[in-house]
């Protein structure tokens, strides 16, 4: 059988470069989702300043026994370093704490932002002095070479040092060079303790292993000794997690993306090789028939057609082996490039995704293989030439009952999308847009025969002959008509659901940013951030009607006790729920937002207190003890005072914004929103609050459109990388639709020259063809636009309370009017190509 296959090859070659180049593009696309989420999974990065360190002991950014992160910096506490230092092996360990600073020239004229560091742990780098003295007092500093460049400042001068919401005058004692990144500056270490975004805690331990002390026991001895602790033990590429902490929390972004949309080109990927091998194999009824008539038998056939399969996927599948991860590696680039990862984050595409890829389109391919190879050789001989020519069978029951069940799961996830919150939504909208299209390609023939039939009318009366020709060849060959409409409605369904998807989700978060914000100003710092205590200050100026520090953070919602109780150690044990968490000022945040209390009251809110959306709050009472932690992993259980409008998904615990600023990386108030009183101009407002007057020196104001523009453009960079994405996967389904209709028109090379011969002209043909494009072109557009609707109008009323998505009318035209110009423009195309061959020719090449 393997030499027969080989044999026909050669003689198949339209399909079996069809099939090779739906299988090609497949398994690269799924290979570089699957490696960026390896990426995503490892979240390594090469150390830089702490390169000398051995082994790094750092906070564990995973919630315990859940595939979650916390967005805050997880630290340590101080006594950690003895503990690490007593630890057999051990030569030295040095305490590394980053604090966040604004480096301001003598001149007084802008400003670098840096990150300070304890002179210690230049030993971890290391580094080295180049020029000047190490800081070794209060108000001394020591410059990265290229950082003091930037700053135009030497040894001598006298710099501005925004710290921890405050400035004081430094003396630049010294230039060093070192591997980390050029905006460093370091402190004395007494200096970097006093400024460290939370006191008595550190970011991270450097651990220099004695000479001669085997690594390996060393790390075991610390894993003995903060056992039942939050820590992590880090190695090699492991260790620039502790430098760049990001790495591990946006890489769970990266994994999220990856794995939903490396999900759906696996999705897609099954649909459009089934569908191509599927044609392919029809395109060979007549072949199989001939076999079946000689005196083949049926598993002869199946293991025929099994082997050319395998042929053609191990041999496309092995060359997208290649391109699969540097495309991975090439969208990595752009989300680096977009902001979404950080830059330091190490692409990683090691086996399993080449496997992954490779044998998902492998596996793919022999199923669709044995699956069409199956119902031809069942068929007794003298039936199979029959249908080889009319195409008369009709679907099997296997195929309708997993159209059923695509389409039932399609509903069910319809219905949850718009049942949740708007927040949420895109997880379910997005699969249920898949199974509608597999739902709906399953049902391929009969659906065709349906379009045909509503269709048949309106074609006939408006092309006359030619439409009556096509019109016959469609019902004719329903089966080969539903192998090129289906390709159109992947395409022109998943481009448009996809892409609304993001609009949608876009205009639902901005929305509810915009009806939120009430403020006429918000008050940010050159120094980085402000004190919390601050925002109280800023309400009792003359012009202020109210004023709210606002710190934006997450944590979770711990299990409740009874829920604790009733676990019986079966099934998942109870964990934290996602919790968006906002330190407010309780005087001032209903004044400057548009939070709607529900229950309970805001006033009361202070410390050991918190008010919860609603949805959040379901099941606990006012004045009941909320289990929570908050960002950085502390457990906290304050007391529930007011229960607030969760604004469809896109709402948050409130907390006095003091106690949320301990538990962030930064430990400040990145911003305090102010409202003016009536009659007060926000521009004489803003000149007052960050004049010679003003509260805290380095005060910046904006009005309420520059923050509103700013969200847009934070959300549209999302948005964007969401866009790559789809138009990867979309991207192929175009690659599968142009492959189909040039295999289902290039082989109507004999049906072409049998009209030839009985007279037929070549415009004739091509008047024929025109109306076959616009019968498959009309037909896929509307499945397309069903796949989209079922998949839009739960999102858009969960997100929007709406059955009209978001979104300019301009993509839908361009989907649509995309789709149909490649329809028409293949077909065509490749019909002008089968008629240059002379009729004769044509019929003894097939006979």
């Amino acid at each position: 059988m393997i030499g027969l296959a080989l044999r026909s090859l050669k003689f198949h070659k339209g399909g079996f470069i069809a099939s090779f180049i739906a299988l090609f593009f497949g398994a690269a696309i799924v290979i570089a989702c699957g490696g960026l989420l390896e990426t995503g999974v490892r979240g390594l990065a090469e150390p830089q300043r702490l390169r000398g360190a051995t082994i790094v002991v750092t906070g564990d950014q995973g919630y315990p026994g859940a595939n979650k992160v916390f967005r805050e910096r997880v630290r340590l506490d101080e006594s950690a370093v003895s503990e690490a230092a007593a630890v057999p092996g051990v030569q030295a360990a040095v305490p590394d704490v980053s604090v966040p600073a604004v480096v301001v020239p003598a001149g007084g004229k802008g400003g670098v932002t840096a990150t300070g560091h304890g002179w210690d742990s230049t030993r971890l780098g290391p580094y080295s002095l180049v020029q000047g003295s190490a800081p070794s007092g209060t108000n001394q500093v020591a410059l990265d070479a290229r950082l003091a460049e930037r700053a135009g400042a030497k040894p001598g001068d006298q710099v501005t040092l925004g710290l921890h919401g405050t400035t004081a005058a430094y003396r630049v004692t010294g230039l060093v060079n070192g591997p980390g990144p050029a905006e460093t500056l370091f402190l004395s270490d007494a200096d970097a303790a006093r400024y460290a975004p939370q006191r008595g805690k550190i970011d991270s331990i450097g651990v220099l292993v004695a000479p001669g002390t085997d690594t390996g026991r060393v790390r075991a001895a610390l894993d003995s000794a903060f056992a039942g602790a939050q820590v992590s033990l880090l190695t090699g590429d492991e260790r620039g997690r502790a430098e760049f902490p990001r790495v591990v929390t946006d890489s769970k972004n990266l994994v999220s993306m990856s794995a939903v949309f490396g999900g759906l080109a696996a999705m897609v990927t099954v649909f459009v090789v089934a569908s191509t091998l599927g044609l392919s194999l029809q395109q060979r009824q007549r072949q199989m028939a001939l076999l079946r008539a000689i005196g083949s038998t049926p598993g002869q056939v199946r293991r025929m057609v099994l082997a050319e399969t395998f042929i053609v996927a191990v041999f496309a599948t092995t060359l997208a082996c290649v391109p699969g991860p540097r495309l991975g590696n090439w969208l990595l680039g752009r989300f680096i490039d977009a902001g979404v990862v950080p830059g330091e984050l190490i692409h990683r595409s090691g086996l399993i995704p080449l496997f992954a890829g490779a044998g998902a389109a492998v596996l793919t391919a022999l199923g669709a293989a044995w699956i069409a190879a199956r119902a031809a050789a069942r068929t007794r001989p003298t039936e199979a030439l029959a249908e080889a020519t009319l195409q008369r069978r009709g679907l099997n029951w296997i195929r309708v009952l997993f159209a059923v069940l695509c389409l039932a799961g399609a509903a069910t996830l319809s219905f949850v999308t718009m049942s949740i919150d708007g927040a949420k939504a895109g997880g379910t909208a997005t699969p249920a847009a898949m199974l509608w299209a597999a739902g709906f390609g399953l049902l391929g023939p009969t659906l065709t025969r349906l379009m045909t039939a509503v269709l048949h009318w309106p074609v006939r009366a408006f092309t006359g002959f030619s439409g009556q020709m096509a019109l016959l060849n469609a019902k004719a060959r329903a089966t080969r008509l539903a192998g090129a409409v289906m390709p159109v409605m992947l395409a022109t369904g998943m481009a448009i659901a996809l892409i609304y998807l993001q609009t949608t989700q876009n205009r639902g978060a901005q929305q509810a940013f915009e009806d939120n914000l009430r403020a006429d100003l918000v008050l940010t710092s050159a120094t980085g951030g402000m004190p919390a205590a601050l925002a109280d200050g800023i309400a009792g100026k003359p012009g202020v009607a109210a004023a709210s520090a606002y710190v934006p953070s997450s944590g979770f919602l711990e299990p409740s006790k009874a829920e604790m109780d009733a676990y019986t150690g079966k099934g998942q044990k109870p964990k934290g729920t996602p919790l968006h968490i906002t330190g407010v000022s309780p005087k001032g945040i209903e004044r400057t937002t548009a939070i709607q209390v529900l229950s309970g009251s805001l006033a009361d809110l202070g410390e050991d207190t918190v008010a919860l959306p609603e949805s959040a709050a379901s099941g606990h009472r006012i004045g009941e003890q909320i289990p929570m932690r908050m960002g950085d992993g502390t457990k906290v259980q304050p007391r529930l005072v007011a229960t607030v409008g969760d604004q469809r998904g896109y709402g948050a615990a409130l907390m006095p914004a003091s106690v949320v600023a301990e538990h962030t990386t930064n430990g400040l108030v990145p911003q305090i929103l102010v409202a003016a009183d009536p009659g007060t101009g926000a521009t004489r407002l803003a000149a007052e609050l960050t004049g010679p007057g003003a509260p805290q020196p380095g005060l910046r104001a904006a009005d309420r459109s520059v923050l509103v523009t700013a969200s847009a453009e934070q959300n549209d960079t999302q948005t964007w990388v969401a866009y790559l994405l789809v138009a990867t996967v979309v991207g192929y389904a175009v690659i599968a639709l142009v492959n189909s209709l040039v295999m289902a028109t290039g082989e109507r090379r004999r049906e072409f020259s049998l009209q030839r011969l009985i007279g037929a002209t070549r415009g004739q043909v091509l008047r024929m063809m025109t109306v076959e494009a616009l019968l498959t072109a009309l037909a896929g557009l509307t499945l397309g636009m069903l796949v989209a609707a079922a998949t839009l109008v739960p999102l858009s009323k969960s997100v929007l309370g709406r059955a009209l998505p978001a979104g300019p009318p301009a993509i839908l035209l361009a989907v649509l009017a995309a789709a149909l110009v490649l329809t028409l423009g293949t077909t065509l195309l490749t019909a002008r190509m089968a008629l240059r061959t002379k009729p004769s020719a044509a019929i003894g090449s097939r006979d």
